[in-house]
């Protein structure tokens, strides 16, 4: 399939994700009911039910999941490594740091300072697996992978001391599980609206530099001929990738594998042009979070599954099938 229907069928599958996340939850609601609140009127107590929660779940999880997947595209590209994510590198546990770190220190800012420490965070990880994974100056699955396991530990240890150390912590547990459980919470619209321009800054940069990161196929020093920067552009890609992942995380908290399994499986049909892919990533990965969350909500109704653990539950052993495969061509 070529990359433009491939983009257009994504794009029409967003509404349709989105229609499905609004019209299914734990209340039932009759169609006409929930497009009567849509549109302002009809009862009032499903407006408030579709306005008021439905909505701004549904618009946080397709941005968390488009964001994610066009931080796995950027990741993967800079990597060389098609393993790399958000998630595995260990991004997403410093992002975590930050918007925990944050919510200890308390704010009455909360919704804006949050995302700016879980984008501090991040942009924080992603330099130190850099630096990790080009020791001894080849990245590698092996590299990346230990790299990412280190930062991730630490920064669990760091959470685990907060949690222990500060009182506020304890009196906003359901926060901190909403980031360490990867679970859409949405408490003040100011988030959404502050996470959509945070994404839209870090997606539009992954577009601009999307021919750059092409060139990084063939090694830095290939890049380096072709007229590309290596180190501005590998700050480009880690800004860009930590912006999205920061802004997912203090959306979601820890959502695993999306920013994996999705680059890795439109590849084949969109191609291996990033700036192409980080598109299709986008669109592909909203649908695909918004139609995991709506899963998560739905498998133990009236109870909600965060959709962190779904996702874990789903990636996990396609990640094993990916490592395996990589593993086999390295050893050939």
């Amino acid at each position: 399939m070529r990359a433009a229907p491939a983009i257009a069928v994504l794009v029409a599958l967003l509404p349709l994700s989105l229609l499905a996340g609004i019209l299914v939850g734990s209340v039932q609601l009759a169609p006409g009911d929930v497009f009567g609140a849509l549109l302002g009127g009809g009862d009032p107590v499903a407006g408030v039910i579709v306005r008021d929660l439905r909505l701004p779940r549904v618009l946080a999880a397709a941005l968390v999941g488009g964001a994610l997947g066009v931080a796995g595209t950027l990741l993967q590209g800079l990597f060389r490594n098609p393993l790399a994510d958000p998630y595995v590198t260990g991004t997403s546990a410093g992002a975590a740091l930050g918007a925990v770190g944050m919510i200890a220190l308390g704010s009455d800012l909360a919704a804006t300072v949050v995302p700016l420490a879980a984008f501090a965070g991040a942009m924080v990880s992603a330099l130190v697996v850099w630096q990790l994974a080009r020791l001894g100056g080849r990245t590698t699955v092996l590299t990346v992978l230990l790299a990412g396991i280190i930062l991730t530990s630490f920064a669990s240890a760091l959470v685990t001391l907060l949690l222990f150390a500060s009182d506020r912590l304890s009196l906003r547990l359901r926060a901190v599980l909403d980031v360490l459980s990867g679970g859409v919470a949405v408490r003040a619209t100011s988030e959404v609206v502050l996470a959509a321009v945070i994404i839209a800054l870090g997606l539009g940069l992954a577009i601009l530099i999307g021919r750059r990161i092409d060139a990084f196929v063939f090694g830095e020093e290939t890049a380096a001929t072709l007229g590309v920067d290596p180190e501005r552009t590998t700050i480009a890609v880690i800004v860009a990738a930590a912006l999205l992942t920061g802004a997912a995380v203090a959306l979601a908290g820890l959502v695993g594998f999306v920013g994996l399994v999705v680059p890795h499986a439109l590849r084949p049909i969109v191609g291996a042009t990033h700036r192409t892919l980080a598109v299709a990533s986008f669109f592909a990965g909203a649908s695909v979070l918004v139609l995991a969350d709506l899963g998560a909500r739905s498998v133990l109704s009236p109870a909600e599954l965060p959709v962190g653990v779904l996702t874990g539950l789903l990636g996990a052993p396609f990640f094993l099938v990916l490592l395996v495969r990589a593993r086999r061509r390295e050893v050939a």
